[in-house]
C-alpha cells in the first residue's frame, strides 16, 4: 500500500519538476530582448523610426494642417495689428516702429508655420543627442542573468529536487504565474515605446498650427506650451534611459540566492518596477517642464 502511494509521490514530484524547469527555462528571454531594444528604440529619430509614418505625417501637416495654419496666422496678425495701433491711445500716439515691429513678428511667424518639421526636428535632435549620449554612459548589460540568480540550470534541478511536495506545488505555482505575466511584462515596454513615438508623430502632424500663435501676446500661450510638450517628449527619451540604467543595476545586485524563490520574485518584481516607471516618464517630463 506505501509503496502505491510512494510511487504515485514519485510520478506527482516527477510531473511538478518537470513543470518547474519547464517555466524556468527562458522565462524573462522575452523580456531581457525588449529591454535590450529600448536603447536603440529611444535613440532614433521620428524619420528614422518608420520612414513611411513619417512621410504620411508630413504630407498631411504640408497638405492639410499648413493651409489651416495660414488662415489662423492671417486671423492673429491682423488682430496683433489692431491691437499694436489701438494701445497707443487709439492711433494719436502712433508710431512708424509700430509698422516695422508688426513686420518682424509676420516674418517670424511665417517662417516658423512654413518650416513647422524643420523647428520640431530640431528639438527632436537636441533631445535624441541627450539620449546618445546617456546610452554611452549607461554601461553592463540589461538582461537577467539567471545563471548567476539561480545557478546553473542542472543545479537548479537537484535543489528543486530536495524540497518537498508540498513546496513543490507552491513553486510550481509561482513558475506558472510569471511565465504568463512575463509576455505582458514585455507588452507593456513596447507599449511605452511605440506610445511616445505615436505622441510625437501626432505633435509632429499639427506643429503648424500652434506655431501660427506664437507671436501674439494672447494667443502665444498655445504655441508657448506646444513647445513645452515637444521638448517633454524628448525629455522622455532621456528619463527611459535612467529608468534603463536603475534597472541595470539592480538586477546586477541580485546575486546568488539560497532561496530560489526569493530570486525568482526579485527579478519579476525588478521588472514590474522597470514597466511601471516607464509608464511614469511622460508625466514627469512634463510635470518638469510645465506642459498640460
Amino acid at each position: 500500500m506505501f509503496d502505491i502511494l510512494g510511487s504515485i509521490e514519485d510520478w506527482f514530484r516527477g510531473i511538478l519538476i518537470g513543470c518547474i524547469m519547464d517555466n524556468l527555462s527562458g522565462m524573462f528571454d522575452q523580456i531581457n530582448s525588449e529591454v535590450g531594444k529600448i536603447a536603440g528604440d529611444v535613440g532614433k529619430t521620428p524619420a528614422a523610426w518608420n520612414a513611411g509614418v513619417f512621410s504620411m505625417i508630413r504630407t498631411l501637416s504640408d497638405n492639410v494642417v499648413v493651409p489651416i495654419a495660414g488662415i489662423i496666422l492671417t486671423f492673429v496678425l491682423t488682430y496683433e495689428l489692431i491691437s499694436m495701433v489701438m494701445e497707443k491711445n487709439n492711433l494719436h500716439d502712433f508710431e512708424s516702429f509700430t509698422i516695422f515691429r508688426w513686420i518682424f513678428k509676420a516674418f517670424v511667424a511665417v517662417y516658423l508655420v512654413t518650416h513647422t518639421f524643420d523647428t520640431t526636428m530640431a528639438i527632436f535632435d537636441m533631445g535624441q543627442y541627450i539620449v546618445t549620449q546617456s546610452a554611452g554612459i549607461i554601461s553592463g548589460s540589461t538582461s537577467i542573468n539567471y545563471a548567476t540568480a539561480l545557478g546553473d540550470l542542472t543545479e537548479v534541478a537537484l535543489r528543486i529536487s530536495a524540497m518537498g511536495t508540498g513546496e513543490l506545488l507552491g513553486l510550481m505555482v509561482e513558475t506558472l504565474l510569471l511565465k504568463l505575466a512575463t509576455p505582458i511584462l514585455s507588452l507593456c515596454i513596447t507599449l511605452v515605446l511605440i506610445g511616445r513615438m505615436i505622441e510625437i508623430y501626432i505633435y509632429c502632424s499639427v506643429g503648424a498650427i500652434p506655431f501660427a500663435t506664437m507671436t501674439n501676446r494672447e494667443w502665444g500661450q498655445i504655441g508657448t506650451n506646444y513647445l513645452r510638450g515637444l521638448a517633454a517628449l524628448g525629455l522622455q527619451g532621456f528619463f527611459i534611459m535612467v529608468c534603463v540604467a536603475i534597472y541595470t543595476v539592480l538586477i546586477h545586485e541580485i546575486g546568488t540566492a539560497d532561496n530560489i524563490h526569493l530570486a525568482i520574485w526579485s527579478c519579476a518584481g525588478y521588472t514590474v518596477l522597470l514597466c511601471f516607471s516607464l509608464f511614469k516618464t511622460g508625466a514627469v517630463s512634463k510635470s518638469i517642464l510645465n506642459a498640460h
